[in-house]
C-alpha cells in the first residue's frame, strides 16, 4: 500500500475499534441495569472481589505515587516562590493541583498500568483457552459474566482511590511545608482549604469516574479480541496498557478544556 491508503486503513481501522469498544459500553451499561432483574445474574461476591482486586490492592501503589508526588510538587514551587518570600502559597499550589489534575490522572495510570493490564489478561487467556466459547454454549452471555463485575469495581474503586491519593499527595507537601519550610502547620492548613474549593475536588472526582470507565473497557475489549495463544494474550496485555495511558491524557485534556470554558 502506498502512503495515503495506509493512513485510511489506520483512520478506518481506528474507528471500527472505536465503535465497538463504544458497543461494549452500551451492552455493559445494559447489563447493568437489567442483570439484577434477570435470573442468573453474577454473585455479588463476584463483584467485591474485583473491588478488593483494583481498589485494596492498587492502594500500596497509589499511596507512595501520591506521597512522593506531593512532596516534589512542594519542593518545586518553594524553589520559585521562595524568591518572592511567598513560601505559604505553596500549600495551595499542592492541594489545588493535587485534587484538580495529578491526583486522578496518576491514580489512574496506576491502576490502568495493574488492573488494566490484569484485566485484559485473565480474559484474553479465556479467550484463547476457548473458556468464553464455553459460556455462549452454556447460553451465558460474557458481557454479563466477565466485563460487568469490573466494570463496577472500576467505577466505584478509582474514585476512591483517587480521593485517598489526594489526601496523601497533599500531606506529603504539609510535610515539607512544615519541616523544610518552617510554615506553622495550622497555618500551612487553613492556606489549603481556602484556595481550594469544592470544584476542585468534583472535578478530579469526575475525571476519575471516566477513567474508570476507558481503563475497565479498553481492558475487557482488548481481552476478548485476544487471538494467537499465549503471545496473543502478551501483545493484548501490552496494547491494553498503552491504549488505557494514551486514552487517559486524552480524555484529562479534553475534560481541563471542557471545565475551564465552563468556569469562564
Amino acid at each position: 500500500m502506498n502512503f495515503v491508503e495506509k493512513i485510511g486503513s489506520v483512520i478506518l481501522t481506528t474507528g471500527r475499534q472505536a465503535l465497538e469498544v463504544l458497543a461494549l459500553f452500551f451492552e455493559t451499561v445494559y447489563w447493568v441495569i437489567v442483570g439484577p432483574f434477570v435470573k442468573k445474574f453474577p454473585k455479588s461476591e463476584g463483584i467485591f472481589s474485583q473491588m478488593v482486586f483494583a481498589g485494596v490492592g492498587s492502594f500500596i501503589i497509589a499511596f507512595f505515587v501520591a506521597f512522593f508526588t506531593g512532596i516534589v510538587i512542594a519542593m518545586q514551587s518553594a524553589y520559585q516562590l521562595s524568591r518572592f518570600g511567598a513560601n505559604i502559597y505553596v500549600a495551595p499550589m499542592v492541594a489545588v493541583g493535587i485534587a484538580r489534575e495529578l491526583g486522578p490522572v496518576l491514580t489512574a495510570l496506576v491502576v490502568a498500568g495493574r488492573v488494566g493490564a490484569a484485566i485484559a489478561a485473565e480474559i484474553g487467556t479465556m479467550k484463547v483457552t476457548e473458556q468464553i466459547e464455553a459460556l455462549e454454549t452454556m447460553a451465558l452471555n460474557p458481557i454479563r459474566f466477565l466485563v460487568v463485575p469490573r466494570f463496577l469495581a472500576l467505577l466505584v474503586m478509582l474514585p476512591c482511590l483517587t480521593i485517598c491519593s489526594d489526601l496523601i499527595g497533599i500531606f506529603g507537601g504539609f510535610l515539607v511545608g512544615v519541616f523544610n519550610l518552617r510554615l506553622d502547620p495550622y497555618r500551612y492548613i487553613t492556606f489549603s482549604f481556602k484556595f481550594m474549593l469544592w470544584k476542585d475536588v468534583w472535578t478530579g472526582l469526575v475525571k476519575s469516574v471516566v477513567f474508570g470507565i476507558i481503563i475497565s473497557m479498553i481492558g475487557c475489549y482488548t481481552g476478548l479480541k485476544t487471538k494467537g495463544g499465549a503471545e496473543g494474550v502478551g501483545k493484548a496485555t501490552t496494547l491494553s496498557v498503552v491504549t488505557s495511558f494514551i486514552l487517559i491524557i486524552l480524555f484529562d485534556c479534553i475534560l481541563t478544556g471542557l471545565f475551564y470554558f465552563m468556569n469562564k
